[in-house]
């Protein structure tokens, strides 16, 4: 199954612990075939928010939503299940520094 993780700011981060390495956890994942593709985001002030009303096309500069956590890269998983997804994200800096959300892939 493919799963979208988005990598995602928090605002309560992890403070007593260090966090694993992101390049090992890339290296690893991309090795092993779990990790299809990733990147970081620009940030969200280079964002285009795209809104079609009335039939007419509207462009917004910056984020749509004003929050504190912010979307700031991805990852697309290949797992077996959601269990081993849970295990792949678990591993990755931002779950101790920030938050993943996984989501499945529609009809996967």
């Amino acid at each position: 199954m493919k799963y979208m993780m988005f990598v995602c700011t928090d605002t309560e981060p992890e403070t007593e612990l260090a966090a694993p390495d992101i390049f090992e956890w890339v290296a690893e994942n991309d090795a092993n075939g779990r990790r299809v593709a990733g990147n970081q985001l620009v940030s969200p002030e280079a964002a285009t928010t795209v809104r079609v009303r009335g039939g007419e096309l509207l462009l917004t500069d910056g984020p749509f939503a004003e929050t504190k956590e912010l979307i700031v890269g991805f990852d697309i998983l290949e797992c077996a299940d959601l269990d081993e997804a849970i295990e792949v994200a678990r591993k990755h800096p931002m779950a101790w520094n920030g938050r993943l959300e996984l989501r499945p892939y529609h009809g996967e």
